[in-house]
């Protein structure tokens, strides 16, 4: 099983952009495509750790149930 997200690319005057449409605040920028590709995947890493931060001190002191979870696409 796979989860996919999709990367988005586009050419702006400074070089180009990026962002993944399914992940809110994985975006970044460069002056080459490659760099771009690159600088995403740490952003996509970046806010994943970020986000599980944040819910780990929403449910400190807390008793919940933890599950790994696979997804695939339709």
């Amino acid at each position: 099983m796979n989860l996919k997200l999709t990367k988005v690319f586009q050419k702006v005057p400074e070089g180009f952009i990026g962002f993944v449409e399914e992940l809110p605040g994985a975006n970044t920028q460069g002056a080459t495509l490659e760099e771009v590709r690159a600088n995403l995947e740490e952003a996509i890493m970046l806010v994943l750790d970020a986000n599980r931060t944040l819910a780990e001190e929403r449910i400190q002191g807390q008793e919940v149930i933890r599950e790994a979870i696979s997804l695939s696409a339709a």
